[in-house]
């Protein structure tokens, strides 16, 4: 009797060990309308892909919380002298599949991210090569002095040399080319987060890294994270109602007063690091989808100021972006450095101003052109083009709307095969420098105007390497002032970020709208 006794009491108190809640096991349930574009970290600068890669990926330093930069696999850096910058590289580091970090796998990485195939290559356009000292000493050397160098490496993503090797990843995926490499769905990386499952456009599970060196900072609670990319706005509103999600990157703006009513559920919003704007094709001498032939309407600037005039932003503001959107004249956010806040003054709309200009350009009955937008990436973005193309018709431009997923719009945008597109832009670095370098200079990855300037390209490599502020900062105002005047864009807004989450769950909102898993809480 006494041994039964003992054995169920044994049981007993196994299973009430088993069901404390200490011992349950965190899940993180989330959402948004588009997946990541791939899993190589140098492949694709695209918002939500760095969102996934922040997860099972690090680099040298990294914004924390408050967005400050503060060290991560590297401990401290230095200037030896203006081309030499010395980084002290974390000790005791490992990569998820147990091999040591060092100094190499620095220098791989920034020899593989300033690659042809890499879109991280504007990142390091100063850098000319790495010098190894010791296992956690590197040189990094650049063609002068950098004044934002370290914001820039807080987005090289450090991978294993040896791991590359071995799986034939040496350069990043061309993902202009839809290239398939092993990088496209495996990682390793040093990062909080393990990836176990990689179903593109279906599932994404990440689990806790038990060997990960900075567990102790943050609160690091969530044991696995599920994601589920769900294209439909209902579909997605549903499922955070009915708590089969926990968060939820992009809630629909109509659904809002739904989510804030639900006693479950917590609504956030802050001003997004991010501009949404127009491009268009201003290097072609005849454009490809239009009934204009033998010329290119839009290299006429008169053209892109009727365009400009012709599109009501504040309608859009009210109307289709409920008042959580900011109506801009420039393609930057104001937290960004050197923001220009004297030319973000958007006119209001003018459509006989518009028809006016239309036919001093020689289009008195305007033409016709198709516009290419993503239908699952930016606030109510298909709803934006949409309106768009009613309101360019009132001045007589005929546009024809091509909504795709972003997997087959960004391309169109990078291997510049659009005449008139959509794009948004988010300013990782915080500084107008990264705006220039990848939308207005001649080899700029996301310059799908094909726009090049001989001032503007000679302006940006000098602010590159200009470290006396007062003359950094009046190349910076000189070429937007330029950018603004001649029409390059057509600025629309600057985005609102809001979530939706579980109130159970805290996470700290920051303007790149990208949560970092490892910071959040969970009751």
């Amino acid at each position: 009797m006494k041994k039964g006794l003992i054995k169920i009491l044994l049981v007993a108190v196994l299973i009430c060990a088993l069901a404390t809640p200490a011992m349950a096991e965190k899940v993180l349930r989330w959402a948004s309308q588009g997946d990541a574009l791939t899993y190589d970290p140098h492949s694709a600068n695209e918002s939500p892909t760095n969102l996934a890669m922040q997860q099972v990926y690090e680099t040298l330093a990294i914004r924390n919380p408050k967005y400050e930069i503060v060290p991560c696999l590297a401990t401290s850096w230095k200037a030896l002298d203006p081309k030499t910058w010395e980084f002290k590289l974390r000790k005791g580091v490992t990569f998820h599949d147990g091999t040591p970090f060092t100094a190499e796998d620095v220098a791989f990485t920034i020899t593989r991210a300033k690659g042809p195939t890499s879109e991280f290559r504007n990142y390091l356009t100063t850098v000319t090569g790495t010098k190894v000292i010791d296992d956690h000493t590197i040189h990094i050397l650049t063609s002068g002095p950098d004044p934002v160098l370290i914001n820039n490496l807080c987005y090289v993503f450090i991978m294993s040399k040896k791991w590359c090797e071995k799986n034939g990843a040496t350069a990043a995926q061309d993902f202009k080319a839809k290239e398939e490499k092993y990088t496209v769905r495996h990682e390793n990386g040093t990062g909080p987060y393990i990836l176990q499952i990689r179903e593109p456009d279906i599932k994404t599970i990440l689990v806790k890294n038990p060997k990960w060196w900075n567990a102790k900072t943050y609160p690091y609670e969530i044991d696995k994270v599920i994601y589920t990319p769900i294209a439909n706005p209902a579909t997605r509103v549903a499922a955070m109602l009915s708590g089969e999600i926990d968060f939820l990157l992009d809630p629909p703006f109509q659904d809002l007063d739904r989510l804030k009513k639900n006693p479950n559920l917590k609504v956030g919003q802050i001003a997004q690091n991010r501009s949404i704007f127009f491009g268009l094709d201003q290097a072609r001498n005849e454009l490809r989808f239009s009934n204009i032939k033998g010329k290119n309407p839009f290299k006429d600037k008169r053209v892109r100021q009727a365009m400009h005039l012709a599109i009501d932003s504040n309608a859009i503001h009210k109307v289709i972006m409920r008042g959580l959107s900011q109506p801009a004249n420039v393609i930057t956010a104001p937290m960004v450095h050197g923001y220009p806040k004297e030319l973000d003054k958007r006119p209001p709309q003018d459509l006989q101003k518009a028809k006016k200009l239309l036919a001093e350009a020689g289009y008195p009955n305007g033409f016709e052109v198709k516009l290419d937008c993503p239908n699952n990436r930016y606030n109510n973005d298909e709803k934006i083009c949409q309106a768009v193309v009613g309101m360019l018709g009132k001045a007589g431009i005929k546009v024809n709307l091509d909504a795709q997923s972003k997997t087959l719009h960004f391309p169109k945008i990078t291997n510049r095969q659009s005449d008139f597109y959509m794009l948004g832009w988010g300013v990782a670095t915080v500084d107008s420098h990264y705006v220039f370098t990848y939308l207005t200079t001649k080899d700029g990855p996301w310059n799908g105007s094909g726009y090049s300037d001989p001032r503007v390209e000679e302006l940006t490599n000098a602010m590159s390497v200009e470290m006396d502020q007062a003359k950094r900062d009046a190349m910076i105002a000189e070429v937007w002032k330029k950018l603004t005047d001649d029409v390059i864009y057509i600025p629309l807004h600057h985005q609102v970020i809001v979530w939706a989450m579980n109130k159970k769950l805290e996470m700290p909102m920051q303007p790149d709208d990208q949560p970092q898993f490892c910071w959040a809480k969970m009751k």
